[in-house]
């Protein structure tokens, strides 16, 4: 397996250590748009002997065990028909940013809609995941501590917050106890399930912590909303603590409910200090109306789709045992495959079997460890999703 040791060279592929100046005597380093595409393309040839090379590929025609759509909703009669009516009436975009001409009734029932699912006072829409998480960490500015298994857009916005950040040792509540102490956070950071292991959170042991030091506590139910929780309200609703003002949720609509976007659900005064001072809410243009309209269809599916969790849960657990790693929290799992060689040929094996699964490599993962990542899709016939298994098992 591969070790911190082995991550060294992986970090100055990516180019995150700084770069060396020339010493007394020496010829100055080259400068300009020659010298700069040369020094990429020496990183990209240490990024290819480590085997981190990343290549964009069309879809193909494959039994899909890489993408997000755990319930099938994606392609749903119901969102489709949401979204084409929306699509009609509001045109391809939103024409602009949430406040000057790209809110419309579409985004205001959902934020409301999102808001009694979740159990929260209000809700504010994104047009993404990642930039709900970078408007959140700035908007609670201060001290971030993260769980160090934490999604990157929480790291990358912790960084970009430009407060003092630190990490605690992945869901271990003696080690975040410790950070508390020593840093005095205003926001700790958590994903209610996460996006690697897919382990869950210990949302109610940390919370109590978070409390203890007074700490806001944010958590992250990209993987969650859908999948777990009374008729899948998240891990927040799961751990009985919905609706506390100690805690915001933010979450991605990308994954159980088939569609893109991001939200931020919280008390009511973090709405409208969003809407005043939260730059990715502020600068950015809104998600389309027909999205957001599937989105909304898909999240009323997903309330009534207790036998969907519940196939779920049987597949996951089928696919842990068969993969011989730990029975995930919801819908995602990654067994381990050696270095990053062993992942991405385990990977095009699969795709030649006529299976797509995910490839994780560093520094994607926060253990420093290649795996493959599966994620499972109830929308998928139950007997081409047993044989799809078998196919990853058989080619490993």
């Amino acid at each position: 397996m591969s070790t911190v040791e082995d991550a060294q060279p992986i970090r100055r592929a990516h180019g995150t250590e700084p770069e060396t100046t020339a010493a007394p005597g020496e010829p100055p380093t080259p400068t300009g748009p020659d010298a700069v595409w040369n020094r990429l393309g020496r990183k990209a040839d240490l990024r290819a002997k480590a085997g981190l090379t990343r290549t964009v590929r069309t879809r193909a025609a494959a039994i899909d065990l890489a993408g997000n759509d755990y319930l099938g909703l994606s392609r749903h009669p119901a969102v489709l028909t949401a979204a084409a009516a929306a699509l009609a009436d509001h045109g391809l975009g939103a024409g602009g940013s949430r406040l000057v001409r790209g809110t419309t009734g579409v985004h205001e029932r959902f934020e409301a809609d999102f808001a009694r699912h979740t159990g929260t006072e209000t809700a504010v829409l994104y047009s993404s995941g990642y930039m709900a998480n970078l408007g959140a960490a700035a908007a609670l500015a201060g001290p971030v501590l993260l769980d160090a298994h934490a999604h990157a857009s929480l790291h990358d916005a912790a960084r970009l917050a430009g407060g003092r950040s630190a990490t605690f040792a992945h869901n271990d509540l003696e080690d975040l106890e410790h950070r508390l102490r020593e840093l005095r956070p205003a926001l700790v950071a958590v994903e209610s399930v996460y996006s690697v292991l897919g382990d869950a959170a210990p949302l109610r042991d940390i919370h109590a912590l978070t409390s203890a030091y007074g700490a806001l506590l944010l958590v992250d139910e990209a993987h969650g909303i859908g999948t777990v929780g009374p008729r899948g309200a998240g891990g927040v609703a799961a751990a009985g603590l919905a609706g506390d003002p100690g805690i915001v949720v933010t979450a991605t609509l990308s994954k159980a409910l088939g569609a893109a976007g991001g939200v931020i659900a919280g008390p009511a005064a973090l709405r409208r200090h969003l809407h005043d001072t939260g730059r990715t809410f502020i600068f950015d243009t809104a998600p389309p109306p027909a999205v957001i309209a599937g989105a909304g269809a898909a999240l009323a599916i997903a309330r009534e789709s207790d036998s969907a969790r519940t196939e779920l849960a049987r597949r996951a657990a089928r696919a842990a045992e068969l993969l011989e790693v730990a029975a995930p929290a919801a819908g995602v799992l990654s067994p381990p495959a050696g270095d990053a060689r062993a992942a991405t040929g385990w990977a095009e094996r699969c795709a030649a079997e006529g299976v797509a699964v995910g490839c994780f490599r560093p520094p994607s993962t926060p253990d420093h460890r290649s795996r493959l990542r599966i994620t499972i899709n109830t929308g998928i016939d139950a007997a081409d999703f047993d044989r799809a298994l078998d196919s990853v098992r058989a080619v490993r």
